[in-house]
């Protein structure tokens, strides 16, 4: 067998988790656009309601720790309703973000917000790949993903994407909900996470499926200290997190030196 037949073969049989599922590498892409396609509209109001609105504050202190300077240019990715771009352009005179999402329909919902809210000539909204970017090299001051590398294919070749497009000195800030909580959290946490949150998401999206997935990816995606090193692999520099709300959340960051 050739090289070229046996790297389509090996593709062809790689797998990867989606939830707790085992499914083909190929189809992970297209199943997680198929949840963010159903919860595009109710998305920004289900995570007012699973949070308790402390998304609010995780996101305004990843923007504190971003501490935006005047004309920085910021990619935001996976972030389409744009939840961390809005906040950031409030924090940069002169500010300009680029918005990249897999998802048209969530693209959709954060372009009309922009709009509505004027931030429509400090923006653009990009459907694009975060494992194969759709920016030069070094073209970018910051690079912050809320929320939405757990739904990544690939990780390493998102973070490898991330370091790519930021320019010498620039930032990586990653906010994602984490596997690990306080102990004492543990047994209500889980208890909130698989019996609550399906349920709000039926009532409040009419979407059980999609929410016991997303609740699924979070206790799939890596502990702190693992994911910490695969930023520190990607080749970023003065690498470190930091927690929030009893260990719910953790906040990344790199730098490129």
């Amino acid at each position: 067998m050739s090289s070229s037949n046996q790297n389509a073969q090996d593709n062809s049989e790689r797998e990867t988790h989606f939830g707790f599922e085992t499914v083909p590498e190929g189809d992970k892409a297209g199943m997680v656009r198929e949840v963010f396609d159903n919860v595009a509209d109710s998305y920004d109001l289900m995570n007012d309601v699973m949070t308790g609105g402390s998304h609010r504050l995780w996101k305004n202190s990843m923007i504190d720790s971003l501490n935006p300077r005047a004309d920085m240019h910021l990619l935001d990715v996976a972030g389409g309703t744009g939840d961390i771009a809005f906040r950031f352009l409030d924090a940069s005179e002169r500010g300009y973000v680029s918005v990249c999402d897999i998802n048209a329909e969530m693209l959709r919902v954060g372009k009309k917000r922009a709009d509505d809210q004027g931030y429509g000539k400090r923006s653009e909204f990009i459907c694009g790949d975060a494992m194969k970017l759709p920016m030069p090299d070094k073209s970018v001051d910051a690079y912050t993903i809320a929320f939405g590398i757990r739904n990544v294919t690939r990780i390493e070749e998102a973070l490898s994407e991330a370091y790519r497009v930021l320019k010498p000195g620039g930032r990586f800030l990653c906010l994602e909900f984490t596997p690990e909580v306080a102990p004492g959290l543990q047994s209500a946490y889980e208890g909130f996470s698989f019996n609550i949150i399906p349920k709000m998401g039926e009532l409040v999206a009419n979407d059980r499926e999609s929410y016991q997935y997303l609740v699924e990816s979070i206790r799939r995606f890596p502990a702190t200290k693992a994911f910490e090193q695969m930023i520190k692999d990607a080749g970023f520099s003065k690498v470190s997190f930091r927690t929030m709300s009893g260990g719910v959340v953790a906040l990344h960051s790199g730098w490129r030196v």
